[in-house]
């Protein structure tokens, strides 16, 4: 285990869908004890009635980026893909993206068009997470009962905005990237992982479902070292 901090970038968490930056604790704590600085934020369309949308995130990813002394590695989670993709265009002081079962997606796409839904004559509202299903099962299958409704009731809104809105620029052009594929994965279907991972520089794999900063922190946490260490 590397306990030591010292020139080593800070890990910048970037929650999915519905999800608040708290979702982070167990897997920030884990790799603090492997000598890893942390640091989250809160997406604007995430709340109780959101309605910022993507390009928005992407500005609060981009100031936490911006925020952060020496050096940093982003890891989005799910739809928290899309808004690093975009604030992470054009920075020299972005090492590498971590792609966590999360929308890898090019210039002028967006999460629910490249899902192939309809789009809605209005983009304005918010969505629940039971829009997905009951996210018991979708988001937090492997988790204990206790757990998985602890979970669920931190969920907040997401604004329909986010989701339709078209990445304005695509970070992994240029930034290095490892794709995490999330093998038991229901919400975000291994199969449509794999084809936005042929597009990252690596690939790796870990077996589970949606939410392993849940469920597997420590093995997650194992990983992300694993990807930070060879970083000059």
């Amino acid at each position: 285990m590397n306990t030591s901090t010292t020139h080593r970038p800070t890990v910048l968490l970037v929650q999915g869908s519905w999800q608040q930056p708290t979702t982070w604790a167990a897997l920030r704590a884990e790799l603090a004890g492997r000598g890893l600085e942390t640091r989250v934020l809160e997406l604007p369309s995430m709340g109780e009635a959101p309605v910022a949308g993507l390009h928005e995130d992407a500005a609060a990813v981009r100031e936490a980026i911006r925020t952060i002394d020496g050096r940093v590695v982003v890891v989005g989670h799910s739809y928290g893909g899309l808004p690093m993709t975009e604030a992470a265009a054009g920075r020299s002081d972005v090492d590498h993206l971590v792609y966590l079962s999360a929308y890898l997606l090019p210039e002028g796409e967006s999460m629910a068009g490249w899902r192939g839904l309809p789009r809605p004559q209005d983009t304005g509202g918010w969505l629940p997470a039971q829009v997905m299903g009951d996210p018991r099962d979708v988001l937090y299958g492997d988790l204990p009962d206790a757990q998985a409704a602890e979970a669920v009731g931190q969920l907040v809104n997401q604004s329909v905005q986010a989701c339709w809105d078209e990445l304005a620029a695509a970070a992994w052009r240029t930034v290095p990237s490892t794709y995490v594929v999330l093998e038991g994965d229901l919400a975000l279907p291994p199969a449509l992982q794999e084809d936005m991972a042929a597009n990252a520089g690596s690939v790796r794999r870990l077996p589970g479902g949606h939410t392993p900063f849940l469920s597997r922190p420590r093995a997650l946490a194992e990983l992300i070292d694993s990807i930070v260490a060879p970083l000059p």
